[in-house]
C-alpha cells in the first residue's frame, strides 16, 4: 500500500531508532555474574532487548513478573543500566543522515517508547538528540501495544495521527500504530524475537534499511505531487 506524505514521523526506541542492544546485554551480564551465572552470548541476547527488563530477566534469569526476586533483580538490572546506558548505544546506521534531512525539510520527528521515562530522556540528553515529542512507557497508564502512547504524541505535535509515520521493529509497535490510524512501517534492522514473522504484524509497509525510510519519503512526494497535477487538470 503506497504511503501518502506525513506531517510528521515517531519512532520506537530501542531497536529501531537507537540499538541499544549491547548496553543493555552488558547490564544483563553483570546481573547473571552477580547470581554466580557465566555471560549469555550477545546474539541469544539482542532479539529480547525490544521485550525491555522482562523480557530479558525472562532469558537470562528464566523469571517472570510472578517470580518472588523478579522486582529486586528488575530494579538491580536498571540501576546497573543506568550507570552505563551510552557506553556502546548509537543511532543504527542510516538515522543520523536520515533525522539531519528531517529537521532540514522542517518535519517534526518524536518518540514513543516503552521504555521508562528517566532512562529514555538521560539516553537522548546523553547522545544529544532532540525530538519534537518523547512518549515513555510509564508517560501514560497504558504503554504500547495501547494506541494512547502514540494519539498523545500526535496531540502534543497538533496533528492528526493518519498524518503520521510509525516506525517499529516489534509486533507491539505495528498493533499500537495500526490501533491509532497512523500508516505503520516494520523495519527488518530491529531487534526482531521471531515469534511472528514480520510480513504477519499488519504493517502498512516492511522495509529493510533505515535508508529505506528517506526512500518511502521521497516516493511519498512523488506521489502527492502527482495527485495535486491530476487535481489541477
Amino acid at each position: 500500500m503506497p504511503l501518502s506524505a506525513p506531517q510528521a514521523i515517531l519512532f520506537d526506541l530501542d531497536g529501531t531508532l537507537l540499538d541499544t542492544a549491547p548496553d543493555m546485554a552488558a547490564a544483563l551480564n553483570r546481573v547473571r555474574a552477580e547470581q554466580g551465572l557465566e555471560p549469555m552470548p550477545f546474539d541469544e541476547i539482542r532479539p529480547h532487548v525490544s521485550n525491555g527488563a522482562r523480557g530479558l530477566l525472562g532469558i537470562g534469569l528464566g523469571i517472570t513478573p510472578e517470580h518472588d526476586s523478579y522486582d529486586g533483580l528488575r530494579e538491580r538490572f536498571l540501576a546497573l543500566y543506568a550507570e552505563d546506558l551510552a557506553v556502546h548505544t548509537c543511532l543504527f546506521p542510516g538515522l543520523e543522515a536520515l533525522v539531519d534531512s528531517l529537521e532540514q525539510r522542517a518535519l517534526p520527528w518524536g518518540v514513543v517508547t516503552n521504555k521508562p521515562g528517566e532512562l529514555t530522556r538521560r539516553l537522548l540528553e546523553a547522545l544529544e538528540i532532540t525530538p519534537a515529542v518523547v512518549v515513555c512507557g510509564d508517560d501514560l497508564k497504558r504503554a504500547k501495544p495501547h494506541p494512547d502512547p502514540l494519539l498523545f504524541a500526535a496531540g502534543k505535535l497538533r496533528l492528526s495521527p493518519n498524518t503520521i509515520w510509525y516506525i517499529g521493529d516489534h509486533e507491539r509497535d505495528i498493533i499500537a500504530g495500526n490501533a491509532a490510524h497512523m500508516p505503520t512501517v516494520a523495519g527488518r534492522w530491529g531487534y526482531l524475537d521471531g515469534e511472528r514473522p514480520i510480513e504477519t504484524w499488519g504493517a502498512t509497509v516492511v522495509i529493510d534499511r533505515p535508508e529505506d525510510i528517506a526512500i518511502l519519503l521521497t516516493r511519498s512526494a512523488e506521489n502527492a505531487a502527482s495527485a495535486d497535477a491530476v487535481d489541477a487538470k
